[in-house]
């Protein structure tokens, strides 16, 4: 497994490498050839789900928060200790295969329609540079090897947005850079912080918060919270997001929304909780406050929006609020609550761009005023776009219910009148959640339509991208099991850890 768990790294990063071979008169040659290389990358991702159950049974003799199925440890830099330490365990591998899953059907969507701004092989050799260093932050067991791959994918995204992006991408992009940097900065310190007075930056060592003292618990979960804040993005650190998403062109968006914004959860998982538990324990309460304040807060602007991409962008504030909020129970249903979450709101959150996407490619527009009675003029796309909405506003059955249920069900679990009054907030977030989104529809898919200056009807190519969002947001609402038999183990581990 250890030959699979280096081809998810090496197979995109090597596509995107060839794809630079390409000579320009050739791109469609190359969007096909990076196709090719991302659905490669699903096939040792796929292969990695058979070592879980050759690790299984090792959570049982240890309370260990970190017990890869897999893993490659060999030392890189001696003298900074620094190893290139990978592995995967039942916390990371979800979003492994989110991250193939949508990679692979954004670049296929690229053989069907390219943006304005560049030519299509350097757009999806930008992907795969995405996909190599959002898989390598997921991966990495290694401090100083997570944040390298956490700042990997920074001046990708930003090529992504400033290149094929609206009429404002340049102002949008460098906000983006602006935010992520300083919360790259902040990683570091909490980085430095953890490795000197540790010894080591192996996160499996580190587990449980090994010897570190209170007070240098304290200051690096204070810096690593703060870090991962910026980039999931949480309240009010989101600013740069709605300028990010309106202005990236739709694969742009499905990725930033999809898998890049997990990178804030999962490290506040991984590396805040996993590292640093008593500053975790410690910072619980305003992390709980200032996660209900994003879901009323997103809800809330959702509610005056106007344009599609936007709302879409803040509804994802308030979604990942619901994330935060599990992490900060600190219990195990709210852990599990928010990586099923991280999972169900990069599958629905993914659909709604690239329907969002689609409609304004269409209608050249995405003021909710000119998208009208889109249920007369593209029927299939009308209902592609209301089972979303139902999906991430959380209807049962769906993707999207349990893991913003479960969120609140954790708050009231951990029990004191604060919690339970944040469990109550939360409630009428979600409440609020549900009403934008028959706002949305309402204005959307009703009243009068007008007129068209493209034809509406769902192409071929993007039922091919869009099937398996579809799929997958039913499976996962229907049997939750399918992520949370994989996380079970070591949130057990982590709940024990925290004790």
């Amino acid at each position: 497994m250890t030959v699979a768990l280096l081809a998810v790294l090496l197979v995109p990063a090597v596509g995107a490498g060839v794809l630079a071979l390409f000579p320009a008169r050739l791109d469609s040659a190359a969007r096909l050839t990076g196709t090719i290389f991302a659905a490669v990358t699903l096939i040792p991702i796929a292969l990695l789900a058979f070592a879980r159950d050759e690790a299984w049974s090792a959570y049982s003799a240890t309370p260990l928060a970190v017990r890869p199925w897999a893993e490659f440890d060999v030392s890189w830099v001696p003298a900074l200790r620094l190893d290139f330490h990978l592995g995967v365990d039942g916390v990371s591998y979800p979003l492994v295969a989110l991250t193939g899953l949508l990679t692979v059907l954004c670049c296929a969507y690229t053989m069907w329609r390219v943006p304005a701004g560049g030519s299509g092989r350097t757009l999806v050799a930008l992907l795969l540079v995405l996909e190599a260093g959002i898989l390598g932050t997921f991966l990495a067991l290694d401090l100083i090897l997570f944040f390298l791959f956490f700042e990997v994918v920074l001046l990708p995204m930003y090529a992504v947005i400033a290149g094929w992006g609206g009429e404002d991408r340049r102002r949008a992009a460098r906000k983006f850079v602006l935010y992520t940097l300083f919360g790259s900065v902040l990683l570091l310190l909490g980085v430095i912080t953890v490795t000197v007075a540790a010894g080591t930056g192996d996160l499996a060592r580190l587990a449980g918060g090994a010897d570190l003292s209170r007070s240098t618990q304290y200051a690096a979960f204070a810096l690593f919270a703060l870090a991962f804040a910026v980039k999931a993005p949480l309240w009010p650190l989101h600013t740069w997001l709605p300028d990010a998403h309106t202005q990236a062109p739709t694969v742009g968006s499905v990725i930033l929304a999809g898998v890049l914004l997990k990178m804030g959860t999962y490290g506040l998982i991984r590396v805040g909780v996993g590292v640093a538990p008593l500053g975790a324990e410690w910072a619980a309460p305003l992390l709980g406050i200032l996660a209900v304040a994003a879901i009323l807060a997103g809800a809330l602007i959702c509610l005056r929006q106007t344009e599609l991409k936007r709302l879409i962008a803040y509804s994802s504030v308030g979604h990942m609020g619901f994330v935060l909020l599990g992490i900060a129970a600190l219990n195990a249903t709210g852990l599990q609550a928010a990586l099923l979450g991280n999972v169900a709101h990069g599958l629905i959150t993914g659909l709604l761009f690239f329907l969002a996407g689609a409609i304004k490619d269409r209608a050249h527009t995405g003021e909710l005023a000119d998208l009208g009675g889109l249920r007369e003029t593209a029927p299939r796309l009308a209902g592609l776009l209301g089972f979303a909405a139902i999906a991430s506003l959380g209807l049962p059955g769906l993707a999207g219910f349990w893991g913003e249920a479960f969120a609140v069900v954790a708050a009231v679990q951990r029990g004191g009148g604060l919690w339970v009054t944040l469990a109550v907030l939360a409630a009428i977030g979600g409440a609020l959640t549900a009403a934008y989104f028959l706002r949305l529809l309402r204005k959307v898919t009703h009243g009068p339509a007008v007129a068209v200056a493209e034809p509406y009807a769902v192409t071929r190519a993007e039922w091919l991208a869009w099937s398996p969002l579809v799929v997958l947001t039913l499976a996962v609402g229907v049997a939750p099991s399918l992520v949370l038999a994989a996380t079970s183990a070591p949130v057990r581990a982590l709940t024990e850890a925290l004790r």
